[in-house]
């Protein structure tokens, strides 16, 4: 069951831009809209100079693409459109041609929750040429968020080495879509529950929450707002202590806490939200100590994010669970993945052989890889990642796997043919019928950590990590280089 379908009721074939419609326009125009392509959605870099990136953003795809259809409401508001001559810009028969088409494409993706690097295709399309350019945009929009957000919520919770992250970022987020999907990513990403309340509704994710500065100022004192606050939740007792003086603050929670022991419950926390979270947090810590209350959580939060998380551990800071917000749910310090999605191949006229395409340009980095291509994962006899390898599913290497990365030919990696591996992209569509069987988030979410933990820790460190080793197989990489000479004019 996908549970976005509860949001996304209606048709979302115009979540898309302008030149998506237009191009499809041109395929119907010249009689190419049925031929064959296949696209690839990929990233050129991984997001905050990090080592690696967490594949998410596929259920919604997957709801995307169940749904996807031009409805009348749609044709209609395409028939109002016009070109600059005033006159409409769709002829009436390609607006028939939308509203009755079904959507029946091959789609291939990588689970969400997998470990991924640069180059490598999340999802594979392949399909009528219209509907692998009209489903483009949306697709990018969908896994290129979630994949930043669950990225960036692995780097935080790592930072916390163990320690619950809770995500409490909706208030902060880019509107609403952008904070249910922030909520999801940022859970499978490893945050152990969200304060969004809709996206716990929706998704199965843990909801958490407390009282704001507001519920203090709202009585004459912080002894009167604590204790009408446990009386009416004793059972979710996190009290946040810095309205005035934290110190005082952490003290009059204890006498809170020492009315709730004596009624059989316990304080569950101390909630810092602003100051010098180290400083406080220890001075904090040895309060609560001091007055028996060894096992109440000390949490913080105040605009944190994995390197001011590493700089509080650093300096023992007596925190114990992290609340992340605004840094998190914006992917603060890099606001977009920056995946791409391109053309690939082409059926050639005598509809059995394939055009490889290339897209050229003056960056190395920006050359797109043709083929029809899959990604083939080594490990280790005891399950550590040794490398990807992008290949070609057309001609799949036999007897050697040679690895070339893309950027520099003269980096190669040979890895022996009995080395274990899997080929991380999965059938999810079949000529436009479902056939995968979608894991709830709570088996995505371990996923994650499971990558995760296959990952060689230099992959994962936050300065300057390792590069893991992803390339093209041999073949690929010489067919690519040969169709990139012939672009270019050299014999």
């Amino acid at each position: 069951m996908h549970l976005t379908k509860n949001l996304y009721g209606t048709s979302l074939s115009l979540l898309t831009d302008l030149y998506q419609i237009t191009m499809a326009y041109g395929y119907w125009k010249t009689g190419m809209f049925d031929k064959e392509a296949v696209f690839n959605l990929y990233f050129r870099k991984n997001p905050f100079a990090g080592g690696y990136s967490i594949a998410c953003g596929l259920d919604y795809v997957i709801d995307f693409l169940e749904q996807f259809h031009f409805s009348a409401d749609d044709v209609a508001y395409l028939r109002t459109l016009t070109g600059n001559d005033g006159k409409p810009l769709f002829e009436e028969g390609f607006l028939q041609y939308l509203e009755n088409m079904k959507f029946d494409c091959d789609i291939d993706a990588i689970p969400e929750g997998t470990a991924v690097f640069p180059n490598e295709p999340l999802i594979r399309v392949k399909g009528s040429l219209i509907q692998g350019q009209l489903i483009e945009t949306p697709l990018l929009n969908m896994i290129n968020f979630q994949t930043l957000i669950a990225t960036k919520a692995s780097r935080i919770c790592a930072a916390a080495k163990g320690q619950a992250v809770l995500e409490f970022g909706l208030r902060r987020a880019q509107g609403i879509d952008g904070g249910l999907a922030a909520s999801r990513a940022a859970y499978i990403g490893g945050c152990e529950a969200t304060s969004n309340v809709l996206a716990g509704k929706l998704f199965g994710i843990p909801v958490k929450g407390t009282h704001a500065h507001s519920w203090v100022m709202s009585f004459a004192n912080e002894v009167e707002a604590f204790d009408n606050y446990t009386k009416a939740m004793p059972n979710n007792a996190v009290l946040l202590v810095d309205t005035y003086d934290t110190l005082q603050g952490v003290k009059y929670a204890i006498e809170a806490g020492q009315k709730l022991k004596a009624k059989g419950y316990k304080l569950a926390g101390i909630r810092l939200d602003s100051g010098d979270l180290a400083y406080l947090s220890i001075q904090a810590r040895k309060l609560l100590d001091e007055a028996g209350f060894q096992d109440t959580n000390i949490v913080a939060s105040n605009d944190l994010d994995e390197n001011i998380i590493a700089s509080l551990k650093q300096q023992e800071a007596a925190i114990n669970v992290w609340g992340v917000g605004t840094k998190l749910v914006t992917a603060f310090d890099q606001p977009a993945l920056g995946g791409v999605y391109k053309i690939a191949a082409v059926k050639a006229d005598n509809k059995k052989d394939w055009d490889y395409k290339v897209k050229l340009s003056e960056q190395a980095i920006k050359v797109s890889n043709p083929g029809i291509l899959q990604v083939k994962r080594f490990f280790t006899d005891d399950g550590q990642c040794i490398a990807d390898m992008i290949f070609d599913e057309e001609h799949p290497p036999k007897d050697e796997f040679r690895i070339v990365d893309p950027l520099d030919s003269t980096r190669q990696k040979n890895v022996p043919p009995t080395t274990q591996a899997i080929d991380l992209l999965q059938p999810i569509f079949k000529k436009g019928k479902l056939i995968y069987q979608t894991p709830d988030i709570q088996h995505i979410r371990e996923k994650a950590k499971t990558n995760l933990a296959s990952l060689h820790s230099s992959i994962l460190r936050f300065a300057n990590p390792h590069e893991y080793p992803v390339g093209l197989e041999r073949n690929l990489h010489e067919l690519k280089t040969k169709l990139i000479l012939k672009l270019r004019g050299v014999k």
